[in-house]
Formats: structure tokens, sequence, C-alpha cells
């Protein structure tokens, strides 16, 4: 009866968790704030089904095509990663049970992942509230093969596993991390297992349609990891990055300290001592490589389950039972206190007062390594929609517009407009990111061009463009003087003199071919 009734508080318990989490990611960003820049490129790829695009594996796509056949709202945008994010803490939750956790070390540990920087993560519709949950799933499926050693569980890592590289290449380095430190554990018996080696012969065969595309296109992820690091991992620091991970998990850091000792002073955690080698490994490896320090979040919440039920365990003891409390209460108040600073809740009006906080803190430091005025994230949430309304100023200047190009100089604009203009029947497009790839040349017949620029014309830019058409005049700009496209502009050339088709050709074609 006991035990039902345990049962019973914990199902309650559970359900208010995963509500909380849906709760808590839409009052977690501030309504004055749009959708970010990446959300509006990932959104255009769902009206392009690939099994590959330039900047992410096909998996976004497919979510894209969902939440587009929804209808596109914004309310539907949010909703995705934050099932991926109630899903991760039902994972973590089921990792605990496995583990032998009780009602105290389940709500701890989903508390600890609740109240974390997965708020933040799960605000935005990015590859990566998937990405964790597929290493939090990962993870939990090799626990039961070195629990139970079940045939299914190993299939199951196939499917995991494949649907994380099919999401986010970056599951990729914790495989890495977990083969390794299996190869050098007692566990390496594994790999003499034939159901091994028909889980690999597996996994490569979901992931292969993916493999086939990259190759097709002259594998667009290797020119995609070189921009990235040229532009940004570049500005990254090693020891920023070791510093920084000290900050996702800020109100359940003794969790995951008494996580990462269990697997050395509690016997039971002694067989999952590879989870804690691939822990070491993985961080090493992205320290190396000058990763963004949020690559490894997914690492965290399984080593949250285990610290959870260590702690269950060590509190047993009668003198230590006042800790229960304060240490469920700890990420409850750490949370609150660091909300203002870590979530997009404040308008950049309210981040302005608070100027000399966020810069000592770096949360205005942006990829290119300089402080500006409010976080990146928050000005890359502004001034879209009034891109959008300019443009279809524009459009309403030109007669016939299916004869009309929206041409943007970067993936969000273009995103942004494609979203909210109301005009949708002409695609804006750009030479960047996975737009180059959408070109309708076949069907092309261009007589005016939207052009949306960054910057100022500088005179051999204007002569080539005034070469190309009759007339031009300027439309418009963004004001919003917090977004980090302020100043970007609005042009109209209209009445074509030659063939612009070709000169599309020539330019996509020098980007695609000249990394």
């Amino acid at each position: 009866m006991i035990e039902n009734r345990v049962g019973v508080t914990g199902r309650i318990a559970l359900v208010i968790l995963i509500l909380t989490k849906f709760l808590l990611q839409y009052i977690a960003i501030d309504p004055i704030y749009e959708l970010h820049r990446d959300e509006y490129l990932h959104l255009d790829l769902g009206n392009h089904l690939a099994w590959g695009y330039t900047s992410v594996p096909p998996v976004t796509g497919v979510v894209s095509y969902i939440i587009n056949l929804l209808g596109g709202a914004v309310f539907w945008v949010k909703f995705f990663p934050a099932l991926f994010g109630a899903l991760l803490i039902l994972v973590v939750w089921k990792t605990i049970e496995t583990l032998g956790g009780r009602l105290y070390a389940l709500v701890l540990g989903c508390t600890g992942v609740l109240l974390s920087v997965l708020v933040r993560v799960d605000v935005l519709f990015q590859p990566t509230s998937i990405d964790f949950l597929c290493w939090t799933l990962l993870l939990y499926v090799i626990i039961r093969i070195l629990k139970d050693g079940e045939s299914k569980w190993f299939y199951i890592g196939a499917l995991v596993f494949a649907l994380g590289f099919l999401n986010k290449y970056n599951i990729g380095f914790l495989v890495f991390g977990l083969l390794l430190a299996l190869v050098l554990s007692e566990q390496r018996r594994i790999f003499v297992s034939r159901r091994t080696y028909y889980t690999m012969g597996l996994a490569f065969i979901l992931i292969l349609p993916n493999m086939i595309w990259q190759y097709q296109n002259d594998f667009p992820v290797v020119r995609h990891l070189s921009t990235l690091a040229d532009t940004q991992l570049v500005n990254v620091n090693r020891m920023d990055f070791l510093k920084e991970q000290l900050f996702f998990f800020t109100g359940s850091l003794i969790v995951l300290l008494a996580g990462l000792i269990s697997f050395w002073s509690y016997n039971k955690f002694k067989p999952y001592r590879p989870l804690f080698w691939t822990f070491i490994f993985v961080l090493a490896i992205f320290t190396y490589l000058k990763a963004k320090n949020y690559y490894a979040i997914g690492l965290y919440p399984v080593f949250l389950a285990f610290g959870a039920v260590y702690i269950e365990t060590l509190l047993a003891k009668s003198w230590l039972k006042y800790l229960r409390l304060p240490l469920l209460l700890l990420p409850i108040v750490t949370f609150i206190l660091m909300m203002p600073l870590t979530l997009p809740v404040l308008s950049p009006d309210e981040v302005l007062e608070r100027k000399e906080l966020f810069d000592e803190l770096n949360l205005t430091r942006w990829e290119d390594g300089e402080i500006h005025h409010i976080p990146q994230d928050y000005a890359d949430m502004l001034g879209w929609r009034e891109l959008a309304g300019i443009v279809d100023s524009a459009l309403t200047l030109v007669d016939d517009k299916s004869k009309t190009l929206i041409q943007c100089d970067n993936y969000g604009q273009a995103g942004a407009v494609n979203y909210y203009s109301k005009r949708r029947s002409n695609e804006a497009l750009s030479m960047n990111a996975d737009y180059i790839y959408w070109y309708p040349l076949d069907e092309m017949d261009i007589q005016h061009c939207i052009l949306v620029k960054e910057t100022t014309f500088d005179k051999e830019e204007l002569d080539f463009v005034i070469e190309l058409f009759e007339n031009y005049r300027y439309i418009g700009e963004i004001k919003n003087p917090n977004a980090r496209e302020k100043g970007t502009k609005v042009y109209l050339f209209e009445v074509a003199r030659e063939s612009i088709k070709n000169v599309l050709e020539n330019e996509i074609n020098n980007r695609i071919y000249s990394y």
C-alpha cells in the first residue's frame, strides 16, 4: 500500500514537472521579442524537404514541415522545443528509476533539469533541443545495456543515434567518447558481441541517405564547419569554455558533483564507470576543439540522475535528513535569482538599465568577441517584422509581382520576410546558408528586384546593379536601435536591362565552389 501511494505521488509529481516545463517556456521570453534569426531559417527548411541542408541535417526540416502544417504560429514554433525539453525530463525520470531512485531522488534530479540552462535552450526552435534529448536518451540506453544487456536496447540505441545524427552531427562526439571509454574499461567485452556490430550496421543504414546527400552536394557540412571555425570558434577561449560549464546547472552543482563522485564511492554504480570517462573525454575533446560552451550540455542530465540517487542514499542517514529540503529549494531559488540575467524576460530598455552587470558577466559579448549593447540573442530577435513591412511596401510599387525577386544579404532577412510578409507569393532568397540552393533558375523571368542590404552600397556595387536595371529607389531601413540588423536597407530596382538569370547563376556557382 505504501508503494502504491508513492507511485501515485510520483506520477503527480511528474505531471507537475512536465506542465511546469511547458509553462516556463512560454513565460521565459518578453513579448517584445520576435523569433530569432535562426528560427526563420529553420522554418523555411520545412518548405524545402530534403535529406540534408547546408546548416543542419534533415530532422529540423521535418519538424518545421509539421509546424507549417499547423499554421506556423509562434505558439507552435515554441511548442516543439518545449515538448522535446519535457521528454528529456521524462528520460531523466526513467533513468533515476532504473538506477534505483525513489521519490526524493526523482524530484531532486528532475527539478535540477527543469530549472537550468535548458529553459534558455528550449526558448528557441533550434536543433539543440532534440540534440540534448538524444544525448540523454542514448546515455540512458547505455545504462540499460550495462545493467540488463537485453538485445532490444542495442537496437533502440541505433535508432536514437540515427535520430540524433540526422538532427545534429554533434552526437558523433558523444559516441566517440563513449566508445573510447568502453574500450578502456572492463565493459570492453561488449565488443565481442555480434549485437554490437548489428547495431552499428543498422545505425549506418539509417544515416546513409544523409551521407549520400552530403556526397552528392560536395559535403556542404565541411564548408559550414570551416566558416564556423573561421568566424565564431576562433573567438572561443578554452578556459572560458570550461568555466562557463559551471553556469548551466548552477542550482544543482552539488547534485552534479555527487553524481561524478558516486562512480567511485557507491559500489552499485561501479558498472557504470564508463559514463564517467565518457564525460571526461567529451569535455576534453570540446575544450581542445574550442567548441561553443553549450555543445556539452547534453552530458549533464544523466549525471544529475546519478547524483540525485546517490544523495538520496546519503540522506537516508538520520542526521542528514535535514538537508533534504534545502537541496530541493536550492535550484528553485537559484533559478529565480538568475532568471533576469539568463532568460530574455527583460526588454532591451530594462537590459540597458543593468548594462554594467550584463557586461561584467560577459552576457553582452557577441560571437565576434566584442562587447555590445544587449546580448546577441536578444538583438537577433528584433527588427524582423519591421523589415518585412518595408519589403511589403516595396512590393506594392511593382505591377508584375510574379517577376520580382526579393534578394537578401543573409538568411535571417530572407526567413523573416518569408515569415512575416503579407504577400507570400514572392519567396525571399539569399546567397547565404541553404537559400543559395533554392533559386528556381529554370522558372525565373526577373524584371524587378527588391534588394535587402546590410550595409550601404559602395560605388562599385552600385554601378554594377545600375547596369542591370533602368532605375532604382531607396524604400526604407530598419530603425529599431536594439536590433542587430539596425540600418539594414531596402531598395527597389525596376525594369531589367538584361537577363538576371545568368548573373544569378554565375554568382551562385562562385559562392558554392569558392571554398
